[in-house]
C-alpha cells in the first residue's frame, strides 16, 4: 500500500470528499485524487501551468483545484478561514517539511479545520534508517546521502502521549503512513 491507495480507499469507504495536501511538490499524488474540492499547499511547486492543463484533461476533477504557493504556516494564518468557511477538510496528506515542528503545526492546523470524521495521513513516519530519521540540518551536517525521512516520527509519539483528543497509528508501508483521526 502507498499514500495514493490509502487516500483513495479512505475516500471511498468513509465517503470523504474535501482534500488538502501539504507538500505537493510535483503533484504526483495530488493530481490523481478525485475530488472537486482540492487544496494544494507548497512553497515551491515543481510543475508548470501546462502540466496542470494536461492533468485537467487526464482527471477532470483537477479543474477546480486551488493552489497556494506558500508554507502551511502562512496558508493557515492568512487563507484557511476563508477557504474552509463553508467546507471543512475531510482528508489531508501531510508531506511537507519533514521535521517534527513543521509536521506538528500542520497537523494542529488541519485538525482545527477538519470535519469530525476527517482523516490526516502523514508521510515518512517510519524512517528507513537511523540516518534518515534526523532533522535536515543534522542530515546535511553529517553529509548523509540517499533517502531523508526527517524526524516526522516524533509527531506520532507526541500525539500518542499528549493529544488524547486524537487517535493515531502508523501503517508500515510507504516509509510509514501515520493515520490521525479525532477521538469520539
Amino acid at each position: 500500500m502507498n499514500r495514493l491507495l490509502a487516500i483513495t480507499l479512505l475516500m471511498k469507504h468513509k465517503k470523504l470528499k474535501n482534500y488538502v495536501e501539504i507538500g505537493v511538490f510535483n503533484g504526483h499524488i495530488f493530481f490523481r485524487i478525485k475530488s472537486f474540492f482540492k487544496i494544494a499547499i507548497d512553497p515551491s511547486f515543481r510543475f508548470t501551468k501546462f502540466r496542470v492543463l494536461g492533468k485537467i484533461i487526464l482527471n477532470p476533477f483537477n479543474i477546480f483545484n486551488q493552489y497556494f504557493k506558500m508554507t502551511g504556516d502562512v496558508f493557515f494564518e492568512k487563507h484557511a478561514q476563508k477557504v474552509f468557511h463553508t467546507k471543512k477538510i475531510d482528508i489531508a496528506l501531510v508531506d511537507g517539511m519533514h521535521e517534527f515542528e513543521y509536521a506538528l503545526r500542520d497537523v494542529n492546523n488541519i485538525v482545527e479545520n477538519m470535519n469530525p470524521n476527517g482523516v490526516i495521513i502523514m508521510h515518512d513516519c517510519n524512517p528507513l534508517t537511523p540516518e534518515a530519521a534526523c532533522t535536515f540540518k543534522e542530515w546535511e551536517e553529517r553529509s548523509f546521502s540517499g533517502t531523508w525521512n526527517g524526524d516526522v516520527w516524533k509527531t506520532i509519539l507526541y500525539i500518542q502521549c499528549c493529544r488524547k483528543d486524537l487517535n493515531v497509528f502508523v501503517l508500515d508501508c510507504d516509509h510509514g503512513l501515520g493515520i490521525i483521526t479525532k477521538s469520539n
